[in-house]
């Protein structure tokens, strides 16, 4: 049933493993945080846009012939995008006032993108008794990213956002597009996950990104795939020697080692060993300097410092070129942790990090008033 206003609230993510594995098909493990996006959608006269942020004195205020993918809208290309693809989809759409309110952390490799996608889209879909389930919602939210926004990400965010669970990550097979749960309890092992945002800020719609995709894709079609994610660890030697050229050696490379590595965290947290998985953490980190070479000097130091300090592990999280860093720590040695972390970029002339312990939160939830 249609109504005349609704708040949804969408949460960031952080992905545990599995980076650039999503386009690949691949697999991936990401879960909630608690820092989330606040979507309140109102009917109003009119069939334009008003488009509001807590974070922003600005105002968006568009016609309909302006909601159109490759509009320069900024932020609000994630509002308007919603907007665009249930139209797309054969959606009457009125006047909408649309604000929101985040608390995840911008360009800090949290998804804070696909939480206000999410977020709006759970709104919009209510206001409009669209009675969408949360694999349609899937579907037009990655649209929105893909083709309003241009941003070439592969799905892993939306599906946090939508499906993960309180305590769990979310393991994710992206070229099925099944999930599932997998309790992830580190405070019951004295264990701490500290987030490192180094505030050196990325965006996914950055050339280096789309020319990962691009490569990966060029290297599947030369191997005769339809993805790396076909390519496993036994046939990756043979694999790199057919293929031209470091930089799609490389690229490949970290694709299905990536895999591996998901697919090993899993079943350590199945078998109940957060512990034992930091090891993991940071041979991803190294790949993703090495191999993928999308990290930046923020993300190498957090990562150095943050094992030198005592972590298990240690990697940075998210579309790379800047963002943050997720350290698998004793839970007392945190404190010690963020002060030599911090430490180390003053040294460096660096921003000064933000850093907070975050565990797996909830996905997509409507809001209450009261």
């Amino acid at each position: 049933m249609p109504r005349t206003s609704a708040t949804w609230a969408a949460p960031g993510r952080v992905n545990l493993i599995g980076e650039h594995t999503d386009y690949n098909l691949g697999f991936a493990l990401p879960f909630a945080i608690e820092q989330s996006c606040t979507a309140t959608v109102t009917v109003v006269d009119g069939t334009g846009l008003v488009i509001r942020s807590a974070q922003r004195e600005d105002t968006v205020t568009l016609a309909e012939d302006d909601v159109r993918p490759g509009a320069d809208l900024d932020w609000a290309g994630y509002v308007a995008g919603v907007v665009w693809a249930v139209r797309r989809d054969g959606a009457r759409v009125p006047g909408l006032d649309i604000h929101v309110d985040s608390t995840v952390p911008v360009g800090a490799g949290l998804s804070s993108s696909a939480a206000l996608a999410c977020s709006v889209a759970l709104a919009v879909q209510d206001v409009l008794g669209l009675g969408l389930d949360r694999d349609a919602l899937l579907a037009l939210t990655r649209s929105v990213e893909n083709d309003f926004v241009g941003a070439p990400t592969g799905g892993l965010d939306q599906l946090a956002a939508l499906r993960c669970v309180p305590g769990h990550a979310l393991f994710c097979d992206l070229r099925s597009l099944q999930t599932r749960q997998v309790e992830l309890d580190v405070t019951g092992h004295r264990l701490a996950i500290l987030v490192i945002d180094t505030r050196a800020h990325h965006a996914h719609a950055s050339g280096e990104y789309r020319e990962r995709r691009d490569g990966c894709e060029r290297a599947a079609a030369l191997l005769g795939l339809t993805s790396l994610r076909e390519l496993d660890m036994a046939g990756l030697a043979s694999a790199l020697e057919r293929l031209p050229g470091d930089e799609l050696r490389r690229y490949t490379r970290h694709v299905v080692t990536e895999n591996e590595r998901v697919l090993r965290t899993v079943e350590l947290l199945d078998a109940g060993e957060p512990e034992s998985i930091g090891p993991l953490l940071t041979a991803s980190h190294a790949s993703l300097r090495d191999d993928y070479r999308i990290t930046v000097p923020e993300l190498d130091v957090a990562v150095e410092v943050a094992l030198r300090t005592g972590a298990l592990g240690a990697r940075m999280t998210g579309g790379g070129f800047g963002g943050s860093v997720i350290a698998l720590l004793p839970a007392e040695l945190v404190p010690a942790c963020e002060r030599a972390v911090a430490e180390a970029f003053a040294a460096h002339g660096f921003l000064e990090p933000r850093t907070f312990v975050t565990a797996a939160a909830g996905g997509a939830r409507e809001v209450v008033p009261g």
